[in-house]
């Protein structure tokens, strides 16, 4: 079964654009995401497959609206309520 992020060779979706000389990073906060993931995943909260289904499980509109390191946030972010790690309200800042 497709999800959205399974989307290589259908029509509709534009080219993919490449920026020249493109930072690992544009913001700190993408950074932040990155390490959070590679230490999640060090210490066993989940595992590379439970994250990449995360951000797979991600609502179709909401895939496309966000940004690389957006889906990466709100997998994690999921993951953390899933493993009972914190609450959907910790996690949305309540």
């Amino acid at each position: 079964m497709s999800r959205i992020n399974d989307v290589g060779g259908m029509h509709g979706f534009p080219p993919i654009e490449r920026e020249i000389e493109e930072p690992p990073f544009h913001a700190d906060w993408e950074a932040h995401v990155f390490a959070l993931n590679r230490a999640l995943i060090g210490r066993g909260v989940y595992n590379l497959d439970e994250f990449r289904d995360a951000v797979e499980r991600l609502p179709p509109r909401e895939f496309l609206a966000s940004s690389y390191y957006e889906r990466w946030f709100r997998a994690l972010s999921a993951l953390l309520v899933e493993k009972g790690v914190c609450t959907a309200e910790e996690v949305s800042g309540g």
